[in-house]
């Protein structure tokens, strides 16, 4: 049983950026089929694989003006599961390594409520483990 006291954090090497509200991967593993003469289906060509991901953080703070700047200047950063009371995750571990942001919406209005800002990212190098 999952004792749902983690969440998401954006590091930068060992500073926490920002905790981060939602998250939702997209992990691409194109593979092409190939055919003969002889038969269908006989085989594949395995094409490289992307990861990307937007993640939403709340507009308050410092958190968007620094994840700005990442992205701003293509300063890789990582995603690190991190124990803290508040929004639980299923994810046992996870290693976004050499994550980039590709765009931003730095934050919509709303009425009531807190902004939300959204990022999305690609990351180069990845690892995840189910909670058990």
């Amino acid at each position: 049983m999952p004792d749902w006291n983690t969440r998401l954090e954006v590091k930068l090497g060992n500073k926490t950026v920002s905790p981060i509200e939602s998250f939702t991967p997209t992990f691409n593993t194109p593979h092409t089929v190939i055919h003969s003469i002889e038969g269908d289906n006989v085989g594949f060509v395995r094409q490289p694989f992307t990861f990307t991901f937007t993640m939403t953080v709340r507009a308050i703070g410092s958190v968007v003006a620094d994840l700005t700047e990442l992205a701003v200047n293509g300063t890789e950063f990582a995603i690190a599961v991190a124990v803290k009371k508040g929004t639980d995750w299923t994810f046992g571990s996870i290693k976004f390594n050499r994550c980039i942001i590709n765009s931003t919406n730095p934050s919509n209005v709303v009425i009531d409520g807190t902004p939300m800002a959204s990022f999305n990212c690609a990351a180069l190098n990845i690892g995840v483990e189910a909670a058990p």
